[in-house]
Protein backbone atom coordinates (compact mmCIF):
# COMPACT_ATOMS: atom_id res chain seq x y z
CA UNK A 1 0.00 0.00 0.00
CA UNK A 2 2.51 2.37 0.69
CA UNK A 3 4.06 2.13 -2.91
CA UNK A 4 0.84 3.12 -4.18
CA UNK A 5 1.18 7.15 -3.50
CA UNK A 6 4.54 7.11 -5.45
CA UNK A 7 3.13 5.37 -8.06
CA UNK A 8 0.30 7.98 -8.29
CA UNK A 9 2.56 10.55 -7.39
CA UNK A 10 4.72 9.78 -10.63
CA UNK A 11 1.61 9.58 -13.30
CA UNK A 12 -0.13 12.65 -11.95
CA UNK A 13 3.95 14.54 -12.89
CA UNK A 14 3.80 12.84 -16.28
CA UNK A 15 0.12 13.78 -16.81
CA UNK A 16 1.06 17.88 -15.61
CA UNK A 17 4.01 17.18 -17.96
CA UNK A 18 2.30 16.49 -20.85
CA UNK A 19 -0.35 18.88 -20.41
CA UNK A 20 2.02 21.54 -20.54
CA UNK A 21 3.74 20.31 -23.66
CA UNK A 22 -0.09 20.52 -25.17
CA UNK A 23 -0.36 23.76 -24.23
CA UNK A 24 2.78 25.07 -25.45
CA UNK A 25 2.16 22.85 -28.71
CA UNK A 26 -1.38 24.31 -29.11
CA UNK A 27 -0.01 28.30 -28.34
CA UNK A 28 2.56 27.76 -30.82
CA UNK A 29 0.17 26.33 -33.34
CA UNK A 30 -1.88 29.12 -32.65
CA UNK A 31 1.29 31.48 -33.19
CA UNK A 32 1.61 30.07 -36.64
CA UNK A 33 -2.01 30.20 -37.30
CA UNK A 34 -1.98 34.02 -36.55
CA UNK A 35 1.09 34.49 -38.86
CA UNK A 36 -0.36 33.13 -41.25
CA UNK A 37 -3.55 35.01 -41.51
CA UNK A 38 -1.89 38.22 -41.15
CA UNK A 39 1.28 37.64 -43.43
CA UNK A 40 -0.45 35.78 -46.60
CA UNK A 41 2.06 33.62 -48.74
CA UNK A 42 1.60 35.58 -52.07
CA UNK A 43 2.22 39.15 -49.98
CA UNK A 44 4.99 41.31 -51.09
CA UNK A 45 6.38 43.77 -48.10
CA UNK A 46 6.39 47.26 -49.20
CA UNK A 47 9.63 48.89 -50.57
CA UNK A 48 11.20 50.76 -48.46
CA UNK A 49 11.17 54.84 -48.33
CA UNK A 50 14.44 55.69 -50.29
CA UNK A 51 15.05 59.47 -51.23
CA UNK A 52 13.17 60.25 -54.57
CA UNK A 53 15.78 60.12 -57.38
CA UNK A 54 13.65 62.58 -60.16
CA UNK A 55 13.85 65.96 -59.36
CA UNK A 56 10.39 67.38 -60.04
CA UNK A 57 9.11 69.63 -62.79
CA UNK A 58 9.04 73.20 -62.11
CA UNK A 59 6.19 75.36 -63.68
CA UNK A 60 6.38 76.09 -67.48
CA UNK A 61 6.25 79.97 -66.84
CA UNK A 62 8.83 79.80 -64.80
CA UNK A 63 11.35 77.24 -66.85
CA UNK A 64 11.25 80.14 -69.73
CA UNK A 65 14.21 82.54 -69.64
CA UNK A 66 13.19 86.12 -68.31
CA UNK A 67 14.44 87.66 -71.35
CA UNK A 68 12.01 85.90 -73.68
CA UNK A 69 9.12 86.49 -71.28
CA UNK A 70 9.54 89.95 -71.60
CA UNK A 71 10.04 89.77 -75.29
CA UNK A 72 6.59 88.04 -75.79
CA UNK A 73 4.46 90.11 -73.56
CA UNK A 74 5.94 92.68 -75.12
CA UNK A 75 5.33 91.39 -78.88
CA UNK A 76 1.88 90.28 -78.50
CA UNK A 77 1.37 94.03 -77.21
CA UNK A 78 3.01 95.06 -80.36
CA UNK A 79 0.77 93.10 -82.44
CA UNK A 80 -2.01 94.17 -80.91
CA UNK A 81 -0.94 98.01 -81.65
CA UNK A 82 0.13 97.07 -84.91
CA UNK A 83 -3.50 95.54 -85.47
CA UNK A 84 -5.22 98.54 -84.08
CA UNK A 85 -2.77 100.86 -86.36
CA UNK A 86 -3.71 98.80 -89.07
CA UNK A 87 -7.82 99.28 -89.36
CA UNK A 88 -7.09 103.08 -88.36
CA UNK A 89 -5.52 103.37 -91.73
CA UNK A 90 -7.74 101.44 -93.40
CA UNK A 91 -10.51 103.78 -91.55
CA UNK A 92 -8.82 107.36 -92.91
CA UNK A 93 -8.15 105.97 -96.27
CA UNK A 94 -11.62 104.88 -96.73
CA UNK A 95 -12.19 108.58 -95.59
CA UNK A 96 -9.16 109.94 -96.97
CA UNK A 97 -11.20 112.92 -98.56
CA UNK A 98 -12.89 113.78 -95.58
CA UNK A 99 -10.03 113.38 -93.08
CA UNK A 100 -7.69 115.88 -95.84
CA UNK A 101 -10.37 118.57 -95.80
CA UNK A 102 -10.51 118.63 -91.63
CA UNK A 103 -6.70 118.30 -91.17
CA UNK A 104 -6.66 121.43 -94.27
CA UNK A 105 -9.23 123.54 -91.89
CA UNK A 106 -7.22 122.97 -89.08
CA UNK A 107 -4.46 124.50 -90.49
CA UNK A 108 -6.37 127.32 -92.25
CA UNK A 109 -7.84 128.03 -88.98
CA UNK A 110 -4.37 127.99 -87.08
CA UNK A 111 -3.51 130.94 -89.41
CA UNK A 112 -6.64 132.81 -89.23
CA UNK A 113 -7.62 132.68 -85.50
CA UNK A 114 -5.49 135.23 -84.57
CA UNK A 115 -7.46 137.47 -87.23
CA UNK A 116 -10.84 137.42 -85.43
CA UNK A 117 -9.32 137.46 -81.64
CA UNK A 118 -7.95 140.81 -83.07
CA UNK A 119 -11.09 141.61 -84.39
CA UNK A 120 -12.94 140.62 -81.53
CA UNK A 121 -10.83 142.52 -78.97
CA UNK A 122 -11.91 145.81 -81.02
CA UNK A 123 -15.74 144.77 -80.03
CA UNK A 124 -16.59 143.37 -83.45
CA UNK A 125 -19.31 140.10 -82.83
CA UNK A 126 -18.00 136.98 -83.47
CA UNK A 127 -20.29 135.95 -86.29
CA UNK A 128 -18.90 138.79 -88.15
CA UNK A 129 -15.40 138.55 -87.22
CA UNK A 130 -15.59 135.07 -88.40
CA UNK A 131 -17.27 135.39 -91.77
CA UNK A 132 -14.43 138.81 -92.62
CA UNK A 133 -11.52 136.80 -91.85
CA UNK A 134 -13.05 133.56 -93.65
CA UNK A 135 -14.06 135.62 -96.57
CA UNK A 136 -10.87 137.49 -96.72
CA UNK A 137 -8.68 134.44 -96.04
CA UNK A 138 -10.24 132.45 -99.07
CA UNK A 139 -10.44 135.39 -101.34
CA UNK A 140 -6.45 135.68 -100.84
CA UNK A 141 -5.75 132.21 -101.55
CA UNK A 142 -7.94 132.15 -104.65
CA UNK A 143 -6.15 134.89 -106.12
CA UNK A 144 -3.41 133.44 -105.67
CA UNK A 145 -4.34 130.04 -107.61
CA UNK A 146 -5.90 132.29 -109.82
CA UNK A 147 -2.99 134.17 -110.14
CA UNK A 148 -0.38 131.34 -110.77
CA UNK A 149 -2.74 129.98 -113.39
CA UNK A 150 -2.82 132.87 -115.49
CA UNK A 151 0.92 133.14 -115.54
CA UNK A 152 1.27 129.64 -116.39
CA UNK A 153 -1.16 130.19 -119.33
CA UNK A 154 0.14 133.26 -120.39
CA UNK A 155 3.83 131.93 -120.27
CA UNK A 156 3.44 128.31 -121.81
CA UNK A 157 3.78 129.49 -125.80
CA UNK A 158 6.96 131.36 -124.77
CA UNK A 159 8.15 128.25 -122.41
CA UNK A 160 7.81 125.71 -125.09
CA UNK A 161 9.80 127.51 -127.54
CA UNK A 162 12.35 128.20 -125.38
CA UNK A 163 11.74 124.33 -123.81
CA UNK A 164 12.49 123.43 -127.40
CA UNK A 165 15.66 125.60 -127.55
CA UNK A 166 17.09 124.20 -124.54
CA UNK A 167 16.73 120.58 -125.68
CA UNK A 168 18.60 121.28 -129.08
CA UNK A 169 21.35 123.14 -127.26
CA UNK A 170 21.51 119.96 -124.82
CA UNK A 171 21.68 117.71 -128.08
CA UNK A 172 24.35 119.81 -129.53
CA UNK A 173 26.02 119.88 -126.06
CA UNK A 174 26.05 115.71 -125.97
CA UNK A 175 27.25 115.35 -129.39
CA UNK A 176 30.28 117.61 -128.60
CA UNK A 177 30.69 116.50 -125.30
CA UNK A 178 33.30 113.86 -123.74
CA UNK A 179 30.63 111.40 -123.32
CA UNK A 180 31.10 109.88 -126.96
CA UNK A 181 27.33 110.40 -127.06
CA UNK A 182 26.57 109.53 -131.02
CA UNK A 183 23.34 110.91 -132.74
CA UNK A 184 21.85 107.77 -133.24
CA UNK A 185 21.86 107.00 -129.65
CA UNK A 186 19.97 110.16 -128.72
CA UNK A 187 17.60 109.26 -131.81
CA UNK A 188 17.22 105.70 -129.99
CA UNK A 189 16.32 107.77 -127.25
CA UNK A 190 14.15 109.77 -128.70
CA UNK A 191 12.22 106.98 -130.27
CA UNK A 192 11.95 104.48 -126.78
CA UNK A 193 10.39 107.82 -125.17
CA UNK A 194 7.84 108.08 -128.38
CA UNK A 195 7.06 104.28 -127.86
CA UNK A 196 6.48 104.36 -124.04
CA UNK A 197 4.24 107.37 -124.58
CA UNK A 198 2.27 104.90 -127.41
CA UNK A 199 1.91 101.94 -125.17
CA UNK A 200 0.79 104.01 -122.30
CA UNK A 201 -1.81 105.61 -124.03
CA UNK A 202 -4.87 103.35 -122.98
CA UNK A 203 -3.54 104.57 -119.42
CA UNK A 204 -3.01 108.10 -120.19
CA UNK A 205 -6.63 108.14 -121.60
CA UNK A 206 -7.98 106.81 -118.56
CA UNK A 207 -6.22 108.89 -116.67
CA UNK A 208 -7.89 111.71 -118.57
CA UNK A 209 -11.16 110.62 -118.20
CA UNK A 210 -10.87 109.90 -114.09
CA UNK A 211 -9.98 113.58 -114.26
CA UNK A 212 -13.75 114.58 -113.95
CA UNK A 213 -13.77 112.51 -110.80
CA UNK A 214 -10.77 114.01 -109.10
CA UNK A 215 -12.38 117.87 -110.28
CA UNK A 216 -15.30 116.91 -108.65
CA UNK A 217 -13.62 114.99 -105.54
CA UNK A 218 -11.60 118.71 -105.33
CA UNK A 219 -14.33 120.65 -105.54
CA UNK A 220 -16.11 118.79 -102.36
CA UNK A 221 -12.69 118.91 -100.62
CA UNK A 222 -12.59 122.38 -100.94
CA UNK A 223 -16.20 123.00 -99.39
CA UNK A 224 -16.02 120.80 -96.70
CA UNK A 225 -12.63 123.00 -95.57
CA UNK A 226 -14.14 125.82 -96.12
CA UNK A 227 -17.62 124.62 -93.86
CA UNK A 228 -15.43 123.60 -90.92
CA UNK A 229 -13.03 126.28 -91.06
CA UNK A 230 -16.04 128.33 -90.35
CA UNK A 231 -17.12 126.45 -87.92
CA UNK A 232 -14.02 125.87 -86.52
CA UNK A 233 -13.32 130.02 -86.14
CA UNK A 234 -16.90 130.29 -85.07
CA UNK A 235 -17.33 127.45 -82.31
CA UNK A 236 -13.84 125.99 -81.63
CA UNK A 237 -14.11 126.26 -77.95
CA UNK A 238 -17.61 124.61 -77.58
CA UNK A 239 -16.33 121.49 -80.01
CA UNK A 240 -13.07 121.19 -77.95
CA UNK A 241 -15.55 121.08 -74.41
CA UNK A 242 -17.41 118.67 -76.57
CA UNK A 243 -14.65 116.38 -77.39
CA UNK A 244 -13.49 116.18 -73.98
CA UNK A 245 -16.53 115.05 -72.39
CA UNK A 246 -15.75 111.77 -75.12
CA UNK A 247 -12.61 111.00 -73.06
CA UNK A 248 -12.92 108.84 -69.74
CA UNK A 249 -13.12 110.69 -66.89
CA UNK A 250 -9.51 109.60 -65.30
CA UNK A 251 -7.76 110.83 -67.99
CA UNK A 252 -9.50 114.03 -69.10
CA UNK A 253 -7.64 116.11 -67.16
CA UNK A 254 -4.52 115.39 -68.83
CA UNK A 255 -5.88 115.81 -72.29
CA UNK A 256 -7.26 119.18 -71.38
CA UNK A 257 -4.42 120.40 -70.74
CA UNK A 258 -2.55 118.95 -73.74
CA UNK A 259 -5.17 120.46 -75.92
CA UNK A 260 -4.14 123.71 -75.35
CA UNK A 261 -0.32 122.85 -75.93
CA UNK A 262 -0.87 120.99 -78.82
CA UNK A 263 -3.19 123.97 -80.56
CA UNK A 264 -0.31 126.68 -79.70
CA UNK A 265 1.93 124.33 -81.33
CA UNK A 266 0.03 123.95 -84.23
CA UNK A 267 -0.80 127.62 -84.58
CA UNK A 268 3.15 128.27 -84.37
CA UNK A 269 4.10 125.90 -86.62
CA UNK A 270 1.78 127.55 -89.40
CA UNK A 271 2.97 130.75 -88.82
CA UNK A 272 6.03 130.22 -89.37
CA UNK A 273 6.26 127.98 -92.06
CA UNK A 274 3.69 131.34 -93.51
CA UNK A 275 6.82 133.60 -92.79
CA UNK A 276 9.73 131.20 -94.12
CA UNK A 277 7.60 129.94 -97.33
CA UNK A 278 7.24 133.80 -97.93
CA UNK A 279 10.85 134.67 -97.43
CA UNK A 280 11.81 132.32 -99.60
CA UNK A 281 9.52 132.91 -102.44
CA UNK A 282 11.10 136.41 -102.41
CA UNK A 283 14.22 136.23 -102.59
CA UNK A 284 14.07 133.21 -104.89
CA UNK A 285 11.66 135.07 -107.34
CA UNK A 286 13.50 138.13 -106.95
CA UNK A 287 16.89 135.98 -107.98
CA UNK A 288 15.56 133.98 -110.82
CA UNK A 289 14.02 136.80 -111.74
CA UNK A 290 17.28 139.17 -112.34
CA UNK A 291 18.86 135.81 -114.33
CA UNK A 292 15.98 136.39 -116.73
CA UNK A 293 14.35 133.11 -116.45
CA UNK A 294 11.08 133.19 -117.37
CA UNK A 295 7.99 132.49 -115.37
CA UNK A 296 10.01 133.56 -112.54
CA UNK A 297 6.71 134.89 -110.08
CA UNK A 298 4.86 131.55 -110.95
CA UNK A 299 7.91 130.00 -109.67
CA UNK A 300 8.51 131.80 -106.93
CA UNK A 301 4.47 131.14 -106.11
CA UNK A 302 5.14 127.89 -106.60
CA UNK A 303 8.36 128.11 -104.29
CA UNK A 304 6.00 129.22 -101.35
CA UNK A 305 3.10 126.28 -101.63
CA UNK A 306 6.19 123.53 -101.92
CA UNK A 307 7.58 125.09 -98.56
CA UNK A 308 5.01 123.30 -96.84
CA UNK A 309 6.05 120.54 -97.35
CA UNK A 310 9.47 120.44 -95.12
CA UNK A 311 12.60 119.47 -96.80
CA UNK A 312 11.43 117.81 -99.75
CA UNK A 313 9.52 120.41 -100.97
CA UNK A 314 12.49 122.99 -101.60
CA UNK A 315 13.97 120.27 -102.82
CA UNK A 316 11.67 119.92 -105.89
CA UNK A 317 10.55 123.12 -106.07
CA UNK A 318 14.41 124.33 -106.15
CA UNK A 319 15.16 121.73 -108.98
CA UNK A 320 11.91 123.11 -110.58
CA UNK A 321 13.59 126.59 -111.02
CA UNK A 322 16.92 125.38 -112.15
CA UNK A 323 15.60 123.28 -114.84
CA UNK A 324 13.36 125.84 -116.08
CA UNK A 325 17.05 127.73 -115.89
CA UNK A 326 18.80 124.93 -118.06
CA UNK A 327 16.24 124.46 -120.72
CA UNK A 328 15.63 127.91 -121.33
CA UNK A 329 19.12 130.07 -120.82
CA UNK A 330 21.45 127.96 -120.36
CA UNK A 331 24.39 125.88 -117.90
CA UNK A 332 25.50 129.13 -116.72
CA UNK A 333 22.06 130.57 -115.89
CA UNK A 334 20.97 127.22 -114.27
CA UNK A 335 24.01 127.06 -112.27
CA UNK A 336 23.73 130.82 -111.16
CA UNK A 337 20.28 129.60 -110.12
CA UNK A 338 21.16 127.06 -108.34
CA UNK A 339 23.43 129.15 -106.22
CA UNK A 340 20.87 131.44 -105.47
CA UNK A 341 18.57 128.49 -104.25
CA UNK A 342 21.17 126.61 -102.01
CA UNK A 343 22.26 130.55 -100.51
CA UNK A 344 18.25 130.87 -99.40
CA UNK A 345 17.70 127.62 -98.17
CA UNK A 346 20.58 127.44 -96.05
CA UNK A 347 19.60 130.99 -94.50
CA UNK A 348 16.32 129.67 -93.93
CA UNK A 349 17.44 126.31 -92.38
CA UNK A 350 20.11 127.90 -90.05
CA UNK A 351 18.57 131.24 -89.02
CA UNK A 352 14.78 131.36 -89.78
CA UNK A 353 13.46 128.13 -88.68
CA UNK A 354 15.30 128.38 -85.89
CA UNK A 355 14.19 132.48 -84.71
CA UNK A 356 10.93 132.20 -86.10
CA UNK A 357 9.64 128.30 -85.23
CA UNK A 358 11.96 128.61 -81.76
CA UNK A 359 11.84 125.44 -79.53
CA UNK A 360 7.71 124.86 -79.78
CA UNK A 361 7.99 122.62 -83.17
CA UNK A 362 11.73 121.46 -83.10
CA UNK A 363 11.46 117.73 -84.72
CA UNK A 364 14.79 115.96 -86.01
CA UNK A 365 15.44 116.11 -89.63
CA UNK A 366 15.21 112.36 -89.73
CA UNK A 367 11.59 112.34 -88.46
CA UNK A 368 10.74 114.80 -90.82
CA UNK A 369 11.92 112.83 -93.65
CA UNK A 370 10.63 109.73 -92.59
CA UNK A 371 7.24 111.43 -91.58
CA UNK A 372 7.13 113.35 -95.10
CA UNK A 373 7.68 109.97 -96.49
CA UNK A 374 5.22 107.89 -94.95
CA UNK A 375 2.33 110.64 -95.35
CA UNK A 376 3.26 110.80 -98.76
CA UNK A 377 2.66 107.06 -99.31
CA UNK A 378 -0.58 106.87 -97.59
CA UNK A 379 -2.20 110.21 -99.23
CA UNK A 380 -0.22 112.01 -101.67
CA UNK A 381 0.55 115.53 -101.67
CA UNK A 382 -1.79 116.43 -98.64
CA UNK A 383 -0.35 113.45 -96.75
CA UNK A 384 3.17 114.63 -97.16
CA UNK A 385 1.76 118.49 -96.27
CA UNK A 386 0.24 117.20 -92.81
CA UNK A 387 2.69 115.04 -91.75
CA UNK A 388 5.49 117.38 -90.00
CA UNK A 389 2.57 119.48 -88.06
CA UNK A 390 1.35 116.35 -86.67
CA UNK A 391 4.71 114.60 -85.73
CA UNK A 392 5.23 118.52 -84.07
CA UNK A 393 2.06 118.28 -82.45
CA UNK A 394 2.19 114.36 -81.43
CA UNK A 395 5.44 115.59 -80.01
CA UNK A 396 4.26 118.37 -77.67
CA UNK A 397 1.24 116.40 -76.54
CA UNK A 398 3.28 113.34 -75.23
CA UNK A 399 5.95 115.43 -73.90
CA UNK A 400 3.40 117.43 -71.37
CA UNK A 401 1.40 113.97 -71.15
CA UNK A 402 4.43 112.56 -69.66
CA UNK A 403 4.99 115.88 -67.37
CA UNK A 404 2.33 115.25 -66.13
CA UNK A 405 1.88 111.92 -65.53
CA UNK A 406 5.23 112.77 -63.14
CA UNK A 407 3.94 115.66 -61.13
CA UNK A 408 0.87 113.70 -60.27
CA UNK A 409 2.89 110.64 -59.16
CA UNK A 410 4.72 113.14 -57.13
CA UNK A 411 1.72 114.91 -55.70
CA UNK A 412 0.36 111.16 -54.39
CA UNK A 413 3.33 110.01 -53.18
CA UNK A 414 3.19 110.61 -48.93
CA UNK A 415 4.73 113.51 -47.68
CA UNK A 416 7.31 112.62 -44.89
CA UNK A 417 6.16 113.65 -41.44
CA UNK A 418 8.09 116.66 -39.79
CA UNK A 419 10.07 115.53 -36.53
CA UNK A 420 12.00 118.19 -36.18
CA UNK A 421 9.67 119.51 -32.76
CA UNK A 422 10.01 116.61 -31.55
CA UNK A 423 13.35 115.99 -32.29
CA UNK A 424 14.47 119.28 -30.79
CA UNK A 425 13.03 119.91 -27.30
CA UNK A 426 12.17 123.44 -25.95
CA UNK A 427 14.37 124.78 -23.35
CA UNK A 428 13.01 125.71 -20.14
CA UNK A 429 11.28 129.23 -20.18
CA UNK A 430 12.06 129.78 -23.75
CA UNK A 431 9.38 129.50 -26.53
CA UNK A 432 10.30 127.36 -29.55
CA UNK A 433 10.75 129.47 -32.86
CA UNK A 434 8.05 128.27 -34.72
CA UNK A 435 5.82 127.87 -31.85
CA UNK A 436 2.67 130.23 -31.90
CA UNK A 437 3.32 133.62 -29.78
CA UNK A 438 1.18 133.47 -26.53
CA UNK A 439 -1.78 135.11 -26.26
CA UNK A 440 -2.19 138.61 -24.44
Amino acid sequence: MSQVPGWLGRLGAGLTEMSERWSERRAEAERESADESADPPDHVPPPPDYPPSVVPRPDPAQAVPWGVRVAAEAGWRLLVLAGTLWVLMKVISAVQLVVLAFVAALLITALLQPAVAWLRRYGVPRGPATALTAILGFVIMGLIGWFVTWQVMENIDDLSSQIQDGIDELRNWLLNSPFHVTDKQINEIATNLREAVGANTDQITSAGLEGVTVVVEALTGILLTIFSTLFLLYDGKSIWEWTLKLVPSAARPGVAGAGPRAWRTLTAYVRGTVVVALIDAIFIGLGIYFLDVPMAVPLAVFIFLFAFIPLVGAVVSGALAVLVALVTQGVFTAVMTLAVVLAVQQIEGHILQPFILGRAVRVHPLAVVLSVSAGGMVAGIGGAVVAVPLVAVTNSVAGYLRAYSRDAAIRRAPKPRDTSAVASPVTEGQPAADAPPPSS
